[in-house]
């Protein structure tokens, strides 16, 4: 069951001491912060009992409030349950529903609004996929409301979002993973404090976001049985706040060369920096902006700026014309699943929450499979044998071979 009552500490003004207060929304969605007075912790607990049985005995039924009160109340409700990007996807959403239906009562709301504000989007040249994302988390918003009693149907349950095409999976090459570790070396002697090219090979072998790799520590690293672990972060004096995606906390394996790069990087690091990939100085700028309460978990800051900016000039000095970093997981993951794994096992080393996510975004079509089609095609044509032509093309094709795995060799 839902809380409605939420306890929260209220700091004095010289922060030497604090006091409970409640935090809850009336039936009309307005919300309201009670001071208790005191700082006897059974004592607040009692009192929040209380009212939420008062607000539970005092429920009426669904209520009419504009659209802007109403998305006001949710993202109140929701704040703390939810990452923080989330939160600013549906708070832009909502805005962009009320842009296009208007700021109508939400009992209005009705399956044509929802039409409504798919053709409105469509219109100001938002793509496809984007506006299914949009539709997502407003459903998920009308849902809530509904469960919470604030209305009698979800009134956009059965909205269709527009279908979009699916998108080709860029998926580097041996030879390109090759080059840009390269690159990555010779950007780094241009004097860049990034290492850049163990992040590289760290995300070619373990498939982590760039997210996660930014905010992993050394304590995450096991070094002795070859594993990192992929964990959230406390706000702590030496580290800051962050939430992994879908809080898939999980375990990854690591190569002996992953761990051996990771050793070297490691005994060159100066001390105080508990972040493997933050450089020194960036830590030390971060660090002040915390002390200046300038860096907040909400603010979604990345630990190293312009992070897309040196990776597209890593990758055009590799003489590569498209990719993204993160094209680096989506090939980890797809050598995953030609080296033999499982869909679930790649879902659950992935960290994705549903395994369609994974078959839709991560598993590139590769050339072995190609290659058996256009074997399977041949074979029916002439009447032969699918094994006897498969094997024709290995001896001299070598199909088998994974796209990436020099990649993951240290080069003599």
């Amino acid at each position: 069951m839902k809380e409605l009552v939420r306890l929260r500490m209220r700091p004095s003004r010289d922060r030497k001491s604090f006091r409970y207060m409640l935090d809850y929304a009336d039936q009309s969605g307005k919300r309201h912060q009670l001071s208790l007075g005191h700082a006897d912790k059974r004592q607040a607990e009692r009192q929040r009992y209380e009212k939420e049985l008062e607000l539970r005995v005092n429920v009426t039924g669904p209520v009419s409030m504009k659209l802007t009160d109403f998305f006001r109340d949710s993202l109140a409700r929701t704040k703390g349950r939810v990452r923080a990007t989330t939160l600013k996807e549906t708070a832009r959403s909502m805005n962009d529903f009320i842009a296009s239906v208007g700021d109508i009562d939400v009992q209005e709301v009705q399956y044509r609004h929802g039409e409504q504000f798919i053709q409105y989007c469509l219109g100001r040249g938002i793509s496809a996929a984007t506006v299914t994302k949009k539709v997502k988390h407003l459903k998920r918003v009308f849902q809530l409301a509904e469960d919470r009693g604030q209305l009698d149907r979800h009134p956009l349950r059965k909205l269709k979002p527009p279908k979009a095409a699916k998108r080709k999976i860029r998926v580097f090459t041996a030879d390109e993973c090759d080059r840009l570790c390269a690159a990555a070396r010779q950007y780094e002697e241009r004097g860049r404090p990034v290492k850049w090219e163990l992040l590289i090979r760290m995300c070619l072998g373990t498939g982590m976001r760039r997210g996660e790799l930014m905010n992993t520590t050394w304590r995450d690293i096991d070094f002795a049985n070859m594993t990192v672990d992929v964990s959230p972060k406390m706000d702590h004096d030496d580290t800051w706040e962050w939430h992994i995606k879908d809080t898939e906390r999980r375990t990854l394996p690591l190569t002996a060369d992953l761990v051996r790069l990771l050793v070297e990087h490691q005994m060159s690091q100066p001390e105080g920096n508990p972040y493997v990939f933050v450089p020194m100085a960036r830590y030390e700028h971060i660090q002040e902006l915390r002390r200046a309460a300038q860096w907040t978990v909400e603010k979604g800051r990345s630990p190293l700026s312009k992070f897309c900016h040196h990776f597209n000039k890593i990758r055009r000095l590799a003489g590569i014309e498209a990719g993204t970093f993160h094209d680096l997981r989506r090939t980890c993951l797809s050598n995953w699943v030609t080296q033999g794994l499982s869909l679930h096992e790649v879902k659950e080393l992935a960290g994705h929450a549903g395994i369609e996510t994974t078959e839709r975004f991560y598993l590139a079509v590769r050339k072995d499979v190609v290659d058996r089609a256009r074997a399977a095609s041949e074979a029916s044509r002439k009447g032969q044998s699918v094994a006897r032509l498969l094997r024709a093309s290995c001896e001299s094709d070598e199909i088998g071979k994974t796209p990436c795995v020099s990649a993951l060799q240290t080069e003599p």
